[in-house]
């Protein structure tokens, strides 16, 4: 085998399943493990991946993705109605998980201080009620993906198999009518496990993912139970979204059931 068909073919199995263990590796692709840490090692220079202890977890899109502040003053307003109407939903003694994500920052900020049980994997989510007295606060580990401060991959997977929780409030990167999709292939294996753990599944997104698509399938739109979305629909991602019987509430309007 050529090095370079070695190395895509490197890139393709970390691309597939998220991450890779080096044993692992190793036998899909039958060459030695120290030619492995080599062809690692360039697409962890390339910035495609990055090495880990014992394997590799992809990241190909982190170079594109913009860093959390910047994505956090787009649609601001329209991500602050969507959080208000969110929180609205939440009764004191809840257990609630929050995926990270800019529209679910702001619904965090919106439930500081009230008594709740809160689950994230999201950093800067969890310094919110890292002092607050009113809430228990459970922090998922695993692999913290650049620029986000969000953990995901496997070890953050296995500390949600004895959770449960009332609701799942988790953003994504497009909806369309395939269904919904985010931006990482081992952030969409870690929500899957975040909707395994709920009663309910409730999607908060802003109108400017109605329509669009991102790098990686996450569901169909029948496995969530609640989109909430700003008011700024157009007549065409609205009928998107009455033609896959979502319900749906609009952010400051009344709840709109399509059950």
């Amino acid at each position: 085998m050529l090095v370079e068909e070695r190395r895509q073919r490197v890139l393709d199995l970390v691309s597939e399943r998220g991450f890779v263990a080096l044993t692992d590796l190793a036998q899909s692709i039958d060459v030695s493990e120290s030619t492995l840490r080599r062809d690692l090692d360039y697409w962890h220079k390339q910035g495609v991946l990055r090495r880990t202890h014992g394997g590799a977890i992809y990241v190909g899109d982190a170079a594109t993705l913009p860093a959390l502040e910047e994505r956090s003053a787009s649609q601001l307003e329209e991500k602050r109605a969507i959080a208000r109407t969110a929180a609205a939903r939440i009764r004191d003694g809840d257990t609630i998980l929050l995926d990270g994500g800019t529209t679910t920052l702001e619904v965090a900020r919106l439930l500081v201080g009230r008594s709740l049980q809160i689950v994230t994997n999201s950093l800067p989510i969890a310094n919110l009620f890292a002092a607050s007295r009113e809430t228990d606060l459970v922090i998922l580990g695993g692999y913290v993906y650049p620029k986000t401060g969000v953990a995901l991959g496997p070890l953050t997977v296995r500390m949600m198999e004895d959770i449960h929780v009332h609701q799942l409030i988790m953003s994504v990167g497009g909806i369309t009518n395939k269904g919904l999709f985010n931006s990482n292939l081992l952030l969409v294996e870690t929500e899957r496990q975040m909707m395994r753990c709920a009663d309910e599944v409730v999607v908060v997104a802003d109108h400017t993912k109605i329509g669009r698509q991102a790098l990686a399938f996450l569901c169909n739109l029948t496995d969530i139970d609640m989109l909430i979305v700003d008011n700024q629909l157009s007549a065409e991602q609205r009928a998107l979204l009455d033609q896959n019987d979502v319900r749906l509430l609009l952010a400051g309007a009344a709840e709109d059931n399509h059950a």
